[in-house]
Parts: C-alpha cells; structure tokens; sequence
C-alpha cells in the first residue's frame, strides 16, 4: 500500500482553509473538489492504556520494583485471565501498533474510545506521554471519548482497584482517597489520588492537542455548537472551542434546551433532573479534503441518585456502557442533526468523510443476535450492547457513509441500506488489548472507494517483560491453601507462549474457562461443551438411542456426561437397558466416519479439538470473526464445517420436568437440539460479512472481500 510523505500532507494542510456554517443545512454552493489520493487512517481501538511503569505517587507503595530502577504498577495474571481485556500487556502492544503503523508512512491515527484504563491520572498521564512521543515524530492523534474515558461525565474521587500486584505475588487494594477505606484509614488500602477517575474536564484539558480542541495545522475544525461567521479561522475556532460553549441539557427522559418542548409534549409530562454536560464531538480536517468525524456518543443519563443541588455528584448518572446509540437518539437529538449537516456539507464540497466513535452503529454480532439470546443464558455475550435496528436506521438516515466504532473489542463487518437509498457500512475494530488484537487502516482510493486493512499484532516486541512477576503470583497461589487464592490459580502454560498472539490466544482460553462457560452457557450446555471433543460431538450429533440421562450413570464409560444439570422426571414405559447405549454408539460412530470421509478428513482427528479448544474457539471467534478462522487453519475450520451440518435437519424437543431439563429424555434429545443451535451461530460468526481486508464501495453499496485466501464457513 502506498501512503502520502508527512511533508506533503502537512504542505497539504496548510492551504487556505474552507469556511461554513452548522445553522445552515444548506451551506453556500461551491464546486466540488476532485481530491488528490488521501492519506490513510489507522483506527486503534480499545486501548485500555495502564501505565505499568507509573507512579503512584504514594510512600506505601509503589509497586514491584525492577532490576533498571522502574517500579511495576501492574494488576495481576488472575485479574487479566478474567477480564475481557489485558490490563498490562497492550502497553507495550500499543507501541508496537504505533511502531508499525509509523513505519507504514501513517501520520494519522484515531483512537475511538477506552484509551485508558478508567481515566485515571496515572494512565491518562502515560498515554499522553507517548502520543507526545510519536508527535514529535510527525504523527498526528485524534480522540473520541469511550466508557472507560471517562466512566462518569464527573470526577470519582472514590474510585480504585482491588487487584495490583505486589513483589510477594499477592494483591493489593489501591484507591483514591475519597474511598471509604481511605477515609476510615483502612491499613490494608494504599491511597493514592492517582486513581481517582477523571471526569471530561479534566480529561479534555489534558488531551487538547489529540483533536479535543482546533489546531493551527489543520485546514478546518468545528464542533456541534460552532458557529463561525464567514472565513474559518483558528482563533476564532480556539474561542468557540472553550468547554463552557459546548455543553448541551440533558434530562432523565431525553434531550433539553431546543428539544425538550417536542419530547414533553411527546412523553406527556414535563422533563425531570435536568443539567448541562460536556459534548466533546468535534470534526476535523487535517488535510485538504479529508473530514474527520470523532462524535461524543456517551450519554450519561441522571439517574434516581441526581441532585439539582450537586449536579457534579458523578453518582448522579448512570453509566454509558450499555446506552451507546440507543440513547443518543433520546438524548443527544443535537448530535444526530450535527452529523446529517456534516454529511451534507462533505457531499457538496467534496469532502472525503470517516466518522468514528466509541459504540457501534448497528448489529456486530453478524446478525447472529437474537439467535444467541434464545440460547445462551439472559445477558450473555452483552447482548444490550447491540443497537437497535430503529438506532441504525437513524443513523443510516443522516446519509453517513462509514463509521469505525469499538467498544466490544470485536473485529467484524456490517451494512445498511435504508429506503431511501442511504448505505452506511459499520466497520468494528478490535482491541489492542484482547484475542485478536489489530488496528484498521482505512483509506479513500477515490470518492466512492474505500479499502479498509487490518493489521493483527501477533509479534509484540517486550510483550513477555513482566512475566517473571506473575510467575511469582503463580507460586504463591500454587503455595497458599486459602480457599480465595486457590480459586484465583490459573494455567502456568500462559507464561510458556512465544508470542503476543500465541499470549492472547491462551488468555481467551483461560477467560472462557474462567469466566465465559459460567457466565453465558447453561448448565447441561456448559457440561457437555466442557466434556466433549469434536469427535464425540459428531458422533452424538448422528447418535439415536432411547437411553436416558438417568441411565448414564450406568454406563459411565461410554460417554463424559451426566444427569447433573437435569431434574428427575417420571420414567417412561419404552425404556430399555442402560447396555443399549454402547450398541447405539457404535452404530452412529460409523455414520460419523461416513461424514468425516466425506469431507476428507478422518473421524480420528476430530480429537485433536478438545473441549477446551471447541469453547475457546467459539468465543474466538464471537470477538475476532474471521481472524480466528485464519488462526484455526483450513482443516480445523474444514472439521467445524461438517459438525455444523452434521446434525437432524429437526431435532427432538427437549422434554421438561417444570422448567428445567428432565432426567428423562433420551441421551441425544438435548445435545442435537441446543448444539444444532450453538454450530449455527458458530457457522453465522464465521460467514458474516469480509472483517480482514475488504473495500466499500459506496456508489454500488457493496462490501467486498479482498482477501482470496481468507477462510470462511461457508
């Protein structure tokens, strides 16, 4: 790929600029430019920057120190096995992104969101500290705020974490000082303002020069409330920029200020717990024809705890995480009416336009959504997450052609056409910090064309430094018989890996293990998916027999399953002897082979897919889509395919003794029916729309794949 010289987009950027007015949704008639090629764009999504070489700034501690001088500040192996992001090892996974993309001639990078690891001042700091790094090295940065950054539009000056590591491999309790346990002078809690969480003050002033406020390099910049009267110009931008002129009323029912009359009228009663906050959206141009749309999508709705009398009281609202774009449409109406302006100013000057922010704009679960609710337990996956199909079509209305979100560390590809004829893609970039780790390269290779790269950081240059630290947490767990520590030990073979991929591949492993098998699959589910290899699968895929779950305990040898997660239920009068099942096995065991040949391969080597591999696989490939099907290989996803279409076109309903799974139902009944379940939303994962390289073409409305050797279920 090719990429335009620093010097020749900064010559670029300091031509005349172009003026306009947000008021008027028609601006003044120009001609459309022809733009030059523009240059590319990386989008580094998720962060979750924890300075591991901070300072606590603290006499109690400091954390662990280091043979070169440095104290490591980190949290701890267990508390990374069991969160959906690293905490410590993207550190150095984003100076390595930063390093590639630097090397690739990129000077422009996005980052949508959850940049730091909750705000706090220790990471915020870090993080600032070398994005001033790689500008002195001519690159540019442009920020959209995520959940994380800030957690509440306010300071949380109670904040903290339970889980920093000590020298002794044990945990340690650092918070802010505002903490109940600080303030009660708890012995047990280092007490550090460093961890307090910041609110959008704080973090705008601090982050200003990463496209918070306009810069004298760029050819253009504004926000939602700007209004500039003829020619732009950078001080008067800089006045129209200050904190108090961007700041919008939000209510617990919807939007205030020029939208409340509408809604009240709608809701029919008057709006309640109303106050100003901080929008921090902004759209930028820092080269002649290219528009950066970074759009503030948090909304921090007031809650039951608001108080007109302490409107900054961060308890007061509730959290972003699951609102998204949901609740822009409620209660940021100005922001959609700003992007619909933006959008119609671009068409008619030329402009070459990429939104992005924090949340997705439409489902990222490649349409496999409803399906996995129906089968998984209430809330798994954060299906709460996945906007709703009203959001999308809002969005698609406002004519915005593409829009780069994050948030569920997810890689993935999806499109809208409206009736109208609106086409916005949604293109999910994957966190640096999680299974899959990558940046998008996203680049107009003329006005209607877009091709859009991901770059996977399998080889991270010190990703390994702070191993020999959780080796010392490993002994002491292996060492302590206290029931909390032995539950928080984890596999020592994460410490074996040759590589950051190789690393984040074992950590999803180990997070499925942890935390996904409890949390989202139901208990006869989550017994046989951790019981059975693919070879067993497939043969209980084809198996018909009428022996129950209550007979299995007889023939314990024929299987790994129980009757554990079902209810007794009265016995039917057809039942034959428990020894039936060996027969039964055998007899689908030879369709299984028919079905294994049939595809090329061997039954015998569906046991190399043990249950740890099958589930960790599956979640895989719920957040990297496509790149876990490059990382399993052509057989294994050939050996995927054949079980997803291994099982009765309709399967036997599962009999139920109340609400629960009943004793009763012969051996195959619940497996066929919920795994048939299970392998097709594995298969819609693993088929949705191109996630790796593919290219937009906005005039035909189509996404297409331009990676001929990538992998797929279909």
């Amino acid at each position: 790929m090719q990429f335009r010289p620093y010097g020749a987009l900064l010559a670029l950027a300091l031509l005349a600029a172009c003026g306009s007015d947000n008021d008027d949704p028609l601006p003044p008639q120009t001609v459309p430019e022809t733009p030059a090629a523009m240059p590319a764009v990386a989008f580094m999504t998720d962060v979750h920057f924890e300075n591991v070489y901070g300072d606590f700034k603290s006499s109690q501690f400091a954390g662990i120190p280091t043979k070169d001088g440095k104290n490591a500040t980190i949290r701890t192996m267990y508390a990374q096995l069991t969160s959906t992001r690293l905490f410590n090892e993207n550190y150095f996974a984003f100076r390595a992104a930063l390093d590639d993309a630097y090397a690739k001639g990129i000077r422009y990078v996005a980052l949508p969101g959850d940049y730091s690891d909750d705000a706090q001042p220790i990471n915020v700091n870090g993080i600032a500290a070398i994005l001033q790094e790689y500008q002195a090295k001519g690159m540019r940065f442009f920020m959209a705020p995520g959940n994380h950054d800030p957690n509440e539009p306010y300071d949380d000056l109670e904040a903290g974490k339970n889980d920093f590591l000590t020298k002794d491999g044990k945990e340690q309790k650092v918070y802010a000082t505002g903490n109940a346990a600080c303030k009660n002078k708890d012995a047990s809690v280092v007490c550090t303002d460093e961890l307090m969480e910041q609110g959008y003050e704080k973090l705008l002033t601090k982050l200003a020069d990463h496209g918070f406020m306009p810069n004298k390099a760029d050819v253009y910049w504004e926000t939602p409330f700007s209004k500039y009267a003829g020619q732009y110009n950078v001080d008067d931008a800089t006045k129209q920029a200050a904190l108090a002129n961007r700041q919008y009323e939000i209510c617990a029912e919807g939007e205030g200020g020029a939208y409340k009359a509408a809604g009240e009228a709608k809701l029919g009663k008057a709006y309640t717990k109303c106050t100003s906050v901080i929008d921090s959206s902004y759209l930028v141009e820092p080269v002649k024809g290219l528009w950066l749309l970074a759009i503030d999508a948090n909304v921090f709705v007031p809650n039951a705890n608001f108080d007109a009398a302490n409107p900054k009281n961060f308890k007061g609202f509730d959290g972003a995480g699951n609102a998204g774009w949901n609740k822009v449409l409620t209660h940021k109406k100005h922001v959609i009416d700003w992007i619909k302006s933006v959008n119609e100013r671009a068409k008619a000057q030329g402009k070459q336009l990429i939104a992005f922010s924090h949340y997705p704009t439409m489902d990222f679960y490649a349409n496999q959504t409803n399906a996995m609710k129906a089968v998984f337990k209430p809330g798994a996956f954060q299906t709460a997450r996945v906007p709703e199909t009203a959001t999308t079509a809002a969005v698609a209305a406002t004519g915005l052609p593409i829009h780069v979100g994050g948030h569920m560390h997810f890689n993935g590809t999806n499109d809208y056409t409206d009736a109208a004829g609106n086409f916005l893609v949604n293109v999910q970039s994957p966190s640096l910090a999680v299974y899959g780790a990558s940046y998008k390269i996203v680049t107009y290779k003329d006005k209607d064309t877009i091709d859009v790269q991901t770059v996977a950081l399998n080889s991270v240059p010190r990703y390994n430094e702070l191993f020999p630290y959780y080796q010392t947490e490993y002994d002491y767990l292996q060492g302590s018989t206290a029931s909390a520590d032995v539950a928080k030990r984890w596999n020592r073979a994460v410490l074996d890996t040759k590589s950051y991929g190789e690393f984040t591949r074992y950590y999803f492993g180990e997070l499925s293990r942890l935390r996904f098998m409890d949390e989202y699959w139901p208990c006869e589910m989550k017994e046989a998916a951790m019981n059975l290899d693919a070879r067993q699968m497939l043969i209980l895929s084809q198996l018909q027999t009428k022996v129950t779950l209550a007979q299995l305990k007889d023939v314990p040898d024929v299987l790994p399953l129980t009757a554990t997660c079902a209810a007794k239920g009265t016995a039917g009068t057809d039942t034959v002897a428990a020894t039936q099942l060996a027969a039964d096995w055998q007899e689908a065991t030879a369709k299984a082979e028919k079905l294994a040949s049939a595809a090329g391969l061997s039954l015998a080597s569906f046991a190399k897919i043990t249950p740890y591999e099958f589930y960790g696989d599956f979640h895989r490939t719920v957040y990297a889509g496509e790149l876990a099907l490059r990382d399993m290989g052509a057989e294994r996803v050939s050996q995927y395919k054949v079980l997803m279409g291994a099982f009765p076109v309709s399967p036997a309903a599962i009999a139920l003794s109340g609400t629960q799974l009943s004793d009763q139902n012969p051996v195959h009944v619940a497996f066929q029916n919920q795994f048939k379940q299970v392998f097709a939303i594995f298969k819609g994962l693993g088929s949705a729309k191109p996630s790796e390289h593919f290219t937009i073409d906005l005039k035909g409305k189509k996404v297409t794949n331009a990676n001929s050797a990538a992998l797929s279920f279909n």
